[in-house]
């Protein structure tokens, strides 16, 4: 006999957050906010919330720990919705976001959005977030060929082309680059605290009550810090 499916309680939600570094407009914190509001509109409760800070939309899911953690806590809490607050928050790419559905399905639960445009059984409904996902995944495209064709002209112009990693500055010729002494001073701190085995969040935490603040402004976030760590753009 196949196995019975399981069904999660539909008055139980993971939440699911999802920023990359290009994408700041919809941070954690608004998305959160989107999240928590839908939950007492439909009088469900939240009962975990998995982000992925500076992840895009079209990473793997191998490369999505935020996700799995979300994926994975379905069944740990017996809940029957992933809630995102954008159908895009769930994936930039069509087949990351079936899989993802698949997985939901797995766990007992079905993967619900904020607006609510792409929620539904029915065919329409279907028909809908394949539409979207599509869309998502062509606006992801259409921003990386731009960014592309971009910076081939500021390379043809002799310009410094691509992302400023966290601790440096332009120099004044825009060319090179040159030690930013504040955003240094951060990176060894940073790194001094890896040394002693803390965890990314603990040093997010200490940042953040030291009054310092990632180069995007808001909250340290775990990624954020192992970007720091690791020299990277901070998201």
């Amino acid at each position: 006999m196949p196995a019975k499916r399981i069904q999660g309680d539909p008055y139980k939600v993971v939440g699911y957050l999802r920023v990359s570094t290009e994408e700041q407009a919809l941070g954690p914190e608004a998305q959160r906010a989107a999240l928590a509001r839908w939950c007492t509109a439909a009088g469900a409760e939240l009962v975990d919330v998995c982000t992925d800070q500076g992840v895009s939309g079209a990473a793997a899911l191998d490369k999505r720990p935020g996700l799995l953690a979300a994926l994975a806590a379905l069944k740990a809490h017996g809940a029957g919705v992933l809630l995102v607050a954008k159908r895009d928050r769930l994936a930039r790419d069509s087949m990351v976001a079936a899989m993802v559905e698949r997985l939901a399905e797995r766990n007992g639960a079905t993967v619900r959005t904020v607006d609510g445009v792409t929620d539904g059984d029915g065919p329409e409904a279907v028909l809908m977030r394949r539409i979207v996902d599509a869309f998502a995944e062509y606006e992801r495209l259409l921003i990386k060929a731009r960014t592309r064709a971009a910076l081939a002209v500021k390379k043809s112009r002799g310009e410094r082309a691509g992302e400023v990693p966290y601790g440096w500055q332009l120099a004044p010729d825009g060319v090179h680059l040159e030690p930013d002494p504040a955003e240094q001073a951060t990176v060894a701190r940073v790194q001094t605290y890896r040394r002693r085995r803390l965890t990314l969040r603990a040093i997010a935490a200490r940042l953040q009550a030291q009054g310092l603040a990632p180069r995007a402004g808001g909250r340290w976030h775990p990624q954020t810090i192992a970007n720091v760590a690791k020299g990277r753009l901070a998201a």
